[in-house]
């Protein structure tokens, strides 16, 4: 049977996301976690694309991107290379992802907002916290949005995620980090209106 083909716009927002076969571990170490980055790095040089957030986690990875060249190109790249490292590295036969990638545009600012807060959280939002400050996770974009240094990547923009924070929210990077570090009930009292509800739960 014939894969359905994948509805994908060029320059378009798009939540992906990866898994590990049977959600099992298949970035078991802080170096499987650096080589993801390397992978990422590297489809960068073939392909066209900008991400403004990333969290790898240990059986899955989020990414909200937008590319000039085709989505399941750049994943194919991606998962491909590291697939190919898991194999060599641990003598892994058989499937290592579970299925194809998870893609979903993200149409609204709004959205971008509720889609970033939840990639960035992930560290925090596991039954045993990975770390207790967000800033101190290193396989994600939060660092980059924490710093007042330039993101090391080239395909990493932090500038457009705050531009997306309505009033009374400044439109800066400080202001979108305590966005995300705030509890759905917190930005509700901040902005006081039922707009941005529906993309929040």
């Amino acid at each position: 049977m014939a894969r359905h083909k994948r509805n994908w716009r060029p320059n378009a927002n798009y939540h992906v996301v990866m898994r590990g076969n049977n959600r099992q571990n298949i970035y078991n170490t802080e170096e499987d976690m650096w080589h993801l980055m390397r992978c990422i790095g590297h489809a960068s040089i073939d392909y066209q694309f900008t991400i403004f957030a990333f969290c790898i986690m240990t059986n899955h990875y989020h990414i909200l991107l937008q590319s000039e060249d085709n989505l399941s190109k750049i994943m194919r790249h991606i998962n491909r290379k590291y697939s190919d490292y898991y194999s060599k590295r641990y003598g892994y036969v058989g499937q290592l992802y579970q299925g194809r990638y998870y893609s979903k545009e993200v149409k609204s600012p709004y959205a971008m907002l509720a889609v970033s807060r939840y990639i960035h959280r992930n560290p925090i939002a596991t039954k045993t916290p990975l770390v207790k400050h967000l800033a101190d996770y290193p396989f994600s974009t939060f660092p980059y949005y924490h710093s007042s240094d330039p993101a090391p990547y080239p395909y990493i923009d932090t500038s457009k995620l705050p531009q997306c924070l309505p009033q009374p929210f400044e439109k800066s990077a400080k202001a979108y980090v305590n966005y995300c570090l705030m509890e759905i009930e917190d930005i509700l009292k901040v902005r006081k209106s039922t707009d941005i509800l529906d993309v929040l739960t």
